[in-house]
């Protein structure tokens, strides 16, 4: 073999070695050591990487957690178990997790809210609806029926009832907030999961325009927030809940003509007698009758 190649082979075979030697050596010199709570920390968090913490994914939310930024109780879809889990790893207390899920303000499904005139042909989405007619129903503002908040939850948390409204299975919501993003009217808000009244309407609309195009719609009469004393304010014609005045107490549910305004289990009654009148035999004979929302007392 020529004598050149083999000085260029030993060449490079010694250049190799040091440069490997240098790296070896800046490796453990320069090494920055991480904290062990924090891959201890990433163990317990669920792994769903939903960013319901305001983080990037659970392990940046176990760095945020170990350098102070994050609380102990801050994933929401591990709750309390997860935050005690934390907890015991740090030698803190874990303090109160609260639970929070999505809440669908929107009653207006297919019994309650006109239909345009001319039918919705095209891709069931929410998305696509919402840029190209606002799909078949006549409300601008309410939920479309599409079920995109359905697609985005990855816990089946929440379902489309026969109604082709959404409702949530708070046992199952973890609160990370996917279903918010995905609905394009952004009729979809996280709360804790002990408020019990609501306004269950995002429509701005007047109220000759609310009341023709959906039976429950806010009205903007503005009695509940007249009587609330600040517990709910009007925006734009749409009454808004202040949660840090509000007094159910204080409210007139009973002077609401559709109930737009009313406790979530009353909400869920009003689902359950909707589900029962579209599932019972229909009698061709006799006439249509309208499905008329329970005021609440």
């Amino acid at each position: 073999m020529d004598v050149n190649v083999l000085i260029a082979i030993a060449t490079m075979g010694g250049l190799g070695f040091v440069f490997a030697g240098a790296l070896a050596i800046a490796d453990k010199k320069l090494r920055v050591e991480e904290n062990p709570m924090i891959g201890k920390i990433n163990d317990v968090l669920p792994g769903a990487n939903c960013g319901a913490c305001g983080k990037a994914g659970c392990y940046d939310f176990a760095v945020n957690v170990v350098d102070g930024t994050c609380p102990v109780n801050g994933c929401p879809v591990g709750g309390q178990e997860c935050a005690n889990d934390i907890a015991a790893i740090l030698g803190v207390e874990a303090g109160t997790a609260t639970k929070i899920v999505a809440r669908v303000l929107c009653r207006g499904g297919s019994i309650e809210a006109a239909q345009k005139m001319v039918e919705y042909r095209g891709p069931q989405s929410c998305a696509t609806m919402h840029l190209v007619s606002g799909g078949s129903k006549a409300c601008q503002y309410g939920c479309m029926g599409g079920g995109d908040c359905v697609d985005a939850c990855t816990f089946n948390a929440i379902y489309l009832n026969d109604n082709k409204l959404p409702e949530v299975i708070d046992d199952l919501c973890t609160g990370c907030g996917m279903c918010v993003t995905a609905c394009p009217r952004d009729i979809i808000e996280l709360h804790p999961a002990d408020r019990e009244v609501f306004v269950f309407c995002k429509s701005h609309d007047d109220p000759k325009t609310s009341k023709a195009v959906c039976d429950v719609s806010c009205m903007g009469c503005g009695i509940c927030a007249r009587k609330s004393d600040g517990g709910v304010l009007m925006q734009d014609g749409l009454a808004v809940i202040d949660w840090e005045n509000f007094d159910p107490d204080k409210i007139p549910f009973d002077k609401c003509k559709t109930s737009a305004i009313c406790f979530l289990k009353d909400a869920y009654k009003q689902h359950q007698e909707e589900e029962a009148a579209l599932e019972a035999p229909k009698d061709d004979n006799q006439k249509p009758t309208d499905v008329k929302p329970e005021q609440s007392n």
